[in-house]
């Protein structure tokens, strides 16, 4: 018989390569898969994993957030979504937050949310890939993975396990934007993940009284950076006092999001 090219299926050795992609949930419906990644933590993924949830929700899709940051998960109190998950027969059922967007987090799971996540990578690695294959996502037209900083356990299987459609890649504007910015960009070539492009979060501080931009944490690289890798640079986003607050309150479904985003959810949007 002749190669079907399913490695899954056959019991033949021919030394072909085995995907190593997990099932999605029988009952789940996801469009597109976004992780938002960095090389280094401290750079605001999750902020702008949820602004990203946020703005394209606001443009009449319907999107999900799989919170992948097993030890410092953040994405459930950045929306107020609180308690545990529930499930059926079918699976875990995802939380909604007030705004409709689905969300999967391991501080959804912990008897309390401050209770410290104490697991070895294979275990951490486990539990992201049940975050896709027993979640039933409804309907979801972009699914945002909230990535751990760096290259190790958790890139890796997301990139080998879910089917990501692509990455943005955080930065800030500091002189190893440069070195933060190349482990992302090359890990994602070498699993052949598209990146659609690199955001600079904390670029600038808009004076309350004159509007001057103040560069608290240096000038920003990024244009040259995004020149040597040949990637756009999708949006430079500035520090915002309000935006901090509605975060820990909560509320960023309720925040004024910058206007600088609109070119990340055009490039996300396009993908459709």
């Amino acid at each position: 018989m002749g190669c079907s090219h399913n490695c899954d299926s056959c019991s033949s050795n021919c030394g072909g390569e085995k995907s190593l992609k997990v099932a999605a949930n029988p009952a789940a419906s996801v469009k597109k898969v976004i992780g938002v990644v960095s090389g280094k933590g401290g750079v605001g993924k999750s902020l702008l994993t949820s602004m990203m949830a946020v703005g394209m929700t606001r443009k009449g899709y319907s999107c999900g957030v799989l919170d992948a940051d097993i030890t410092g998960p953040s994405i459930p109190k950045t929306f107020g979504v609180h308690g545990q998950l529930e499930g059926c027969e079918k699976g875990i059922l995802p939380a909604r937050s007030e705004g409709g967007v689905q969300m999967i987090s391991i501080n959804l799971v912990l008897p309390h949310e401050d209770d410290p996540v104490i697991y070895r990578g294979p275990i951490i690695a486990e539990t992201v890939k049940q975050f896709w294959s027993d979640v039933v996502w409804d309907d979801v037209d972009f699914l945002f993975v909230d990535m751990p900083p760096g290259t190790g356990d958790v890139p890796l299987t997301v990139f080998q396990s879910l089917p990501v459609d692509g990455i943005i890649v955080v930065t800030s504007p500091q002189d190893l934007v440069s070195m933060i910015v190349g482990k992302a960009v090359k890990m994602a070539k070498m699993m052949n993940i598209p990146v659609l492009g690199i955001v600079e979060n904390y670029s600038y501080l808009a004076c309350p009284d004159c509007g001057k931009h103040i560069s608290v944490f240096g000038e920003s690289h990024i244009d040259e950076v995004a020149a040597h890798y040949e990637l756009p640079v999708l949006a430079k986003l500035p520090i915002d006092p309000k935006l901090a607050a509605a975060v820990d309150a909560g509320k960023i479904e309720d925040a004024k999001l910058p206007d600088e985003l609109s070119g990340a959810l055009k490039t996300v949007e396009g993908l459709l």
